[in-house]
């Protein structure tokens, strides 16, 4: 099995100066600096990394919650969990720690076909992934939405996945044939690829795949998740 991963990675400028000046002979000085700031800009397009052991999954409840891409372009997607933690007191992983990348699926049926949308946890510690994903299609070159955003498949597993560093856990997403529509109802596009935002998080990650058609209209919807589960074990 073969699995395209892209990641984000973080820039920190970190600057701090100090200079103390005394004059006179009855001398006694001390020395300030100013606090230290950061920025970060994150992409999603270096080689992927192996995956390490496998992850453990525990727990299946899961909540619906709604974010907006801080990137470029315009859109929203859907997302699961919300909460900062989970399994014993292990963080939910940070975008910022995960490489976004696809694996074969079990193929679909006549008129749809489904992958595996994968997370690898890319840091330098333990964290967790529960529940659904937010998926769009981007296209034009500038991350902007196309159609309707994935709907949530509830009724798959969806429990609290525990990532060590390298590990990964699978989303399958099924994506209908922009086909099954006629073209004045689905007005059909070749996208970029996929806007990806992992559970609880409100900054998305870009996942490449040209090799399929969306469709323009919202009232054509194309796409289905389901919930995160740790690799090897989706049920389609």
């Amino acid at each position: 099995m073969q699995r395209r991963t892209a990641s984000s990675f973080v820039s920190v400028a970190v600057g701090v100066f100090a200079v103390g000046v005394l004059a006179g002979c009855a001398g006694g000085g001390s020395t300030t600096g100013p606090t230290a700031t950061s920025a970060s800009t994150g992409a999603v397009t270096t080689a992927p990394t192996s995956a390490s052991g496998t992850p453990s999954a525990s727990g299946s409840a899961g909540s619906g919650s709604s974010g907006s891409s801080s990137g470029s372009g315009s859109g929203s997607g859907s997302s699961g969990s919300s909460g900062s933690s989970s399994a014993a007191g292990t963080a939910r992983c940070a975008t910022s720690a995960l490489a976004v990348g696809e694996e074969p699926g079990s193929g679909g049926a006549a008129g749809s076909t489904v992958f595996h949308i994968t997370l690898e946890n890319t840091g330098s510690t333990t964290c967790t992934l529960q529940g659904w994903p937010g998926v769009s299609f981007v296209g034009g070159g500038t991350g902007k939405q196309i159609g309707a955003a994935a709907t949530l498949d509830r009724s798959a597993p969806h429990p609290t996945v525990t990532l060590k560093p390298g590990q990964v856990a699978v989303a399958p997403l099924k994506v209908g044939q922009a086909g099954n529509y006629s073209t004045a109802d689905c007005s059909p596009v070749t996208p970029d690829g996929f806007r990806v935002y992992p559970p609880g998080s409100k900054t998305s990650l870009f996942l490449e795949d040209s090799g399929h058609q969306a469709c323009r209209a919202t009232d054509a919807p194309l796409l289905s998740v389901q919930a995160f589960v740790p690799e090897g074990q989706a049920t389609s």
